[in-house]
């Protein structure tokens, strides 16, 4: 199974520009539910990012680029 990640809408409640700062994990790491793995920068607002499912980090966006609410940046893999 793979859980996308994305910026949910109820944690940005606006349409500003969204800059992923940090991914904390490397792509490939194994993360827990819950674990935080990115941090985000919203007009000068820092937030954090929690991984919403255990598995293996697959990064699709990287660091300094500019996003949206809603947008897919990344997966997790389920592992056995």
């Amino acid at each position: 199974m793979i859980t996308d990640i994305t910026v949910p809408p109820d944690l940005v409640d606006t349409d500003d520009e969204i800059v992923l700062l940090t991914w904390v994990y490397r792509d490939g790491a194994i993360v827990e539910k819950g674990a935080l793995i990115a941090e985000l920068m919203l007009a000068k607002a820092q937030l954090e990012l929690v991984a919403p499912a255990r598995g293996r980090l697959r990064i699709t966006v990287p660091v300094d680029s500019v996003i949206r609410r809603d947008q897919v940046i990344g997966t997790i893999e389920s592992v056995t």
